[in-house]
């Protein structure tokens, strides 16, 4: 049984995906912050679900994952065009 344990994303990588766009040095909370750390962490979960194509539980975490930063992002083009139009470059992330 898994237990989504092994999808947390590591401090190293979290740390780099907030330096990536975080507004100030202590930033870590705004939407484009929360979209890149959601992004690091739909790539780990991607690869695990192509490996354990049986873990429903990883694909339904992934999906919420998805979703969440679905709405981040739909905030954020709402709210500061600009910064989502960095973001989405940034990420590599198609509209």
């Amino acid at each position: 049984m898994c237990y989504n344990w092994g999808h947390m994303i590591t401090r190293e990588k979290k740390a780099e995906a907030m330096a990536k766009l975080a507004r100030s040095k202590n930033d870590v909370g705004s939407p484009e912050v929360q979209v890149s750390i959601l992004t690091e962490r739909i790539k780990e979960v991607t690869e695990h679900v192509k490996n354990n194509k049986h873990d429903f539980m990883a694909k339904r975490g992934l999906m919420q994952m998805v979703g969440q930063r679905k709405k981040l992002l739909k905030y954020l083009e709402k709210t500061d065009f600009e910064t989502y139009k960095k973001t989405i470059a940034e990420l590599g992330l198609r509209k």
